[in-house]
């Protein structure tokens, strides 16, 4: 079957940035529903048209993933508004935010903990992967129709390229969410 809009690739991949450090390794088939919200369209776009077995290599540019990086999502907030155990790399859903946060620090926006430092908390609302030029080495494993579930739902379920903040899912922007 060849791969068109709303059907599911089931894929295997490397994720690797332009130095070629690898980001991610997806080694088991995971499926993904084409025409939805499991994939970024460069990637989408890419499959179209291939098959089971296709091996595709593509450079994914920053603006077509993740954007560039935004310092205006960079946050310095209170140590003393955050729980005692708070620990770097750990996430916060911009809905969760303590009250006295900075009040221009949208809500919409899934914040890691970069720095903490005995006064200060560095929030950081950009994508892991933002700025980042990506190659992306896939493998397409089997395709198949998608079930009228799956294309009410625009999901697999994957969700590895897409994050939704909150239980609101219009305030999350699709265009900056991932894994």
């Amino acid at each position: 079957m060849e791969i068109t809009q709303q059907c599911v690739v089931a894929l295997t991949w490397t994720l690797k940035d332009t130095l070629g450090e690898t980001l991610d390794v997806l080694d088991e088939p995971v499926e993904f529903l084409l025409g939805g919200h499991d994939l970024l369209p460069k990637i989408e776009a890419a499959l179209q048209g291939h098959a089971r077995g296709a091996k595709l290599h593509l450079q994914i540019e920053p603006e077509d993933a993740f954007g560039d990086f935004d310092e205006n999502l960079l946050f310095l907030e209170p140590r003393a508004l955050f729980p005692v155990d708070l620990e770097e790399g750990l996430t916060i859903e911009g809905t969760a935010l303590p009250g006295g946060t900075h009040p221009d620090a949208p809500r919409n926006v899934l914040y890691t903990i970069t720095e903490i430092y005995p006064e200060h908390v560095v929030l950081d609302g950009n994508h892991p992967l933002s700025g980042i030029a990506l190659r992306l080495h896939l493998t397409v494993e089997s395709v198949r129709e998608a079930t009228e579930d799956e294309v009410g739902q625009g999901s697999c379920g994957a969700g590895f390229f897409k994050i939704e903040v909150g239980h609101n899912h219009e305030l999350a922007d699709p265009d900056r969410t991932l894994h």
